[in-house]
C-alpha cells in the first residue's frame, strides 16, 4: 500500500481560528484507493519550515499533499518553498493564465485580473491541474518517483481537485489495491466488554482484513477494512465475517452498512414510512442539523423549532405554565410537553425534544451546566430521559446529546 503525508500550511490553522477539513477529506478519498496517510503535519507559512516538512515527508511517505498557503502574489511563500526544494524556478505559465482569464471572464471580473496574474507562475518542473472553482492551481511536483501536490486551502476547490482529478490521476499512476470497508455499529456494550465478546472472531479474521473500533458517543463503531486486487471477492469476504460477527453481538447492532447514525436513522424512517419534527432548547437546532444533512430528508422531516426562551415554549409548544413553576424549565416533565406540542404542531408521527444547560453558565433554574432532559416521542408512546456532561464544552455538548438523542430513536425503532 502507497503511504502519503499531509501537509496543512497557514497560520490561520495554528491559531485555531480555522478548522482543518480538508486533511480529514482528503484521508478519506485516499484511503478509498489504497493510499494509507500515515502522518499529517500542520505548518507555519514559513519558507524554512516548508521546506524542512518536505524533506521530512518524503523520507516517509511515497506521495504527499499540501494544502493552504498559495496566494496571488509573486512571493508566495508556498510556491518559493517548492521552486526551491525541488531545484527550479517560478515563471509564468501561458496555459495557467489562459485559465485564469478565462475563469475572471465568466465571472465578469476582468478588473482584477492582473491583481490575480501571479497566480499563473508556477515552478517550471511542475505539472498543473487547474482549478475550476478558484484562481490558485495545483500543481504537482515529482522526485526520485514519488509526487507532491500543493493544493490551494480553500475547502471548496480542495474537493474537485482532489475527487475529479487527482484521484483519478493517482488510480492510473501506481497500481493500486482495491479498498473495500463496512461498518457495523453496536449499541449498549462498553467498547473494552465488546472487544472481550469479539476476540476469537478478531484474531481469526484473514490477514487482508484489518478490524477499526471507532467509539462515538455510547455507539461503538467496528469498521472492517479489506484489501486486495479483486473488488467483488473483497465484498464477499467482508460479507462473510460480518455474518460471523453477528451472533456474536446480537441485537445490539443497529446498522451494518451507514456509518452516521443519522443515516440509519433516515434508512429506517424511509423504510416504515415515518415522519418526524424536533423542538430543541439545548441542542440549538443540532437535531434538525444532523437529520436534513441527509440527501432526500424532505421525504421524512416536516419541520424543528428552537424555543430557547421559556416563554416561547409555553406559547408555541403549549408547555404549561404550571409545569414549568413546579419543576422548573430544564425537567422531565418540561421535555415530555415540548415533544407533545412538537408532534402536534407539525403533525409528525415521531417527535424529539430537548432542555438543559449547555453552558457555560448555569441554567435560569439553577441546573448544573450538563444536565439535559430529552423526549423521544413515538405515535402515542414516548420515553423520556436524562444525561448529565459537566465535563463538555459548549459545542461538544450539543453534539454528543444529539448523536445520543438519534442512537436511542434508532434502538427504540428497532426494537418496536
Amino acid at each position: 500500500m502507497e503511504k502519503a503525508v499531509l501537509i496543512t500550511i497557514g497560520d490561520e490553522i495554528l491559531s485555531g481560528n480555522t478548522i482543518d477539513t480538508n486533511s480529514n477529506f482528503i484521508a478519506a478519498e485516499l484511503k478509498s484507493i489504497g493510499i494509507q496517510v500515515t502522518q499529517i503535519f500542520t505548518i507555519s507559512d514559513e519558507i524554512a519550515i516548508i521546506k524542512n516538512t518536505l524533506k521530512t515527508a518524503f523520507e516517509i511517505g511515497d506521495l504527499v499533499i499540501t494544502t493552504g498557503g498559495l496566494g496571488p502574489t509573486r512571493d508566495d511563500k508556498t510556491k518559493k518553498a517548492l521552486a526551491e526544494y525541488f531545484n527550479d524556478e517560478i515563471a509564468l505559465d501561458e496555459a495557467t493564465f489562459n485559465h485564469l482569464k478565462n475563469y475572471m471572464e465568466r465571472r465578469g471580473r476582468l478588473d482584477i485580473l492582473e491583481r490575480n496574474r501571479e497566480q499563473a507562475f508556477v515552478p517550471t518542473k511542475s505539472v498543473v491541474f487547474q482549478n475550476h472553482f478558484g484562481t490558485a492551481p495545483c500543481m504537482m511536483m515529482e522526485q526520485d518517483g514519488k509526487l507532491c501536490f500543493s493544493l490551494p486551502g480553500v475547502p471548496y476547490e480542495v474537493k474537485p481537485l482532489i475527487r475529479e482529478q487527482i484521484i483519478p490521476y493517482l488510480k492510473e499512476k501506481f497500481n493500486l489495491y482495491y479498498i473495500h470497508t463496512r461498518i457495523v455499529s453496536v449499541v449498549g456494550i462498553p467498547e473494552s466488554i465488546l472487544a472481550d465478546i469479539i476476540e476469537q472472531w478478531e484474531l481469526a479474521l484473514p490477514e487482508n482484513l484489518a478490524l477499526s473500533y471507532l467509539p462515538v458517543g455510547t455507539r461503538v463503531k467496528l469498521r472492517l477494512t479489506a484489501s486486495g486486487d479483486n473488488e467483488a471477492a473483497l465484498k464477499q469476504q467482508a460479507e462473510d465475517e460480518i455474518q460471523k460477527l453477528l451472533p456474536l453481538v446480537g441485537d445490539h447492532v443497529i446498522a451494518v452498512s451507514e456509518d452516521k447514525i443519522e443515516k440509519i436513522l433516515a434508512e429506517m424512517l424511509n423504510d416504515r414510512t415515518l415522519t418526524i419534527s424536533t423542538a430543541e432548547s439545548c441542542t440549538g437546532g443540532e437535531l434538525a442539523r444532523m437529520i436534513t444533512s441527509n440527501s432526500g430528508s424532505s421525504k421524512y422531516f416536516v419541520g424543528g423549532i428552537v424555543p430557547y426562551a421559556t416563554e416561547k415554549k409555553i406559547e408555541i409548544l403549549k408547555v404549561s405554565q404550571q409545569t414549568v413553576d413546579e419543576f422548573t424549565v430544564v425537567s422531565e416533565q418540561v421535555a415530555s410537553e415540548m415533544a407533545k406540542g412538537c408532534q402536534k404542531l407539525f403533525d409528525s408521527d415521531i417527535s424529539m425534544s430537548t432542555t438543559g444547560v449547555a453552558g457555560p453558565g448555569k441554567g435560569e433554574d439553577g441546573k448544573e451546566v450538563g444536565t439535559v432532559f430529552y423526549t423521544i416521542r413515538i405515535k402515542d408512546k414516548e420515553v423520556t430521559s436524562k444525561l448529565y456532561m459537566p465535563h463538555l464544552d459548549r459545542l461538544d455538548f450539543m453534539n454528543f446529546v444529539s448523536q445520543k438523542i438519534i442512537q436511542d430513536l434508532v434502538g427504540l425503532l428497532i426494537s418496536e
